[in-house]
């Protein structure tokens, strides 16, 4: 998996998405709904917080701001979502804390359901080192800080641009530019090996 090769289809990406407006809310939701499954799992690790915060973040979306006009939706919806991981991520920290002081809350540990479905036609060892290449994507884009992996998630995996991707994250079109490239380099460096 070559970085190059990923920012280059982002690029493509957000081209094509931009020149296709989704005409209802629901059909924006519709697509974007596995981006914002895998952009979440990414940010929290665990299949159901994943999927609770792209409910919770459809859900907002649909309720405050459905009124708006449809090249708004995007941004919107990937600051709702940001926000959404945030919190359930100072969540857990919190959990964590209480956990240690008080012990074991009783938790089974059983892991949810997996949110893909099997593609028949796939290639299973291409398919390994797809999974390989995604999981070690995943661990070093969670390694990022917090603002790094927002920008670069929101950019390279989502194809905002720079301005919605700030908007998205409430800070500066600079600022966007800057928390990229941290944010590439950090993961070139750690990704060498998929070179």
């Amino acid at each position: 998996m070559n970085l190059a090769v990923v920012l280059q289809h982002s690029e493509g990406l957000a081209a094509a998405r931009a020149a296709e407006l989704p005409v209802t809310l629901e059909a924006f939701l519709a697509q974007v709904q596995r981006r914002a499954f895998r952009v979440a799992e990414m940010g929290l690790g665990n299949v159901d917080d994943a999927l609770d915060a792209v409910q919770d973040a459809m859900l907002r979306l649909h309720q405050h701001y459905r009124q708006h006009p449809a090249q708004e939706w995007s941004p919107l919806f990937w600051g709702i979502l940001r926000r959404r991981i945030t919190d359930l991520q100072r969540r857990r920290k919190v959990r964590s804390i209480v956990v240690g002081w008080l012990g074991s809350v009783g938790d089974d540990g059983a892991d949810g359901p997996v949110w893909e479905p099997a593609d028949p036609l796939a290639d299973p060892a291409r398919e390994i080192a797809g999974r390989a290449a995604y999981a070690d994507l995943a661990r070093a884009v969670r390694a990022l800080p917090r603002r790094q992996r927002e920008a670069f998630m929101l950019r390279v995996l989502e194809g905002l641009d720079v301005a919605d991707t700030a908007r998205a994250m409430g800070c500066s079109d600079g600022s966007v530019k800057t928390h990229l490239s941290r944010a590439m380099e950090a993961l070139r460096h750690k990704l060498e090996d998929w070179k």
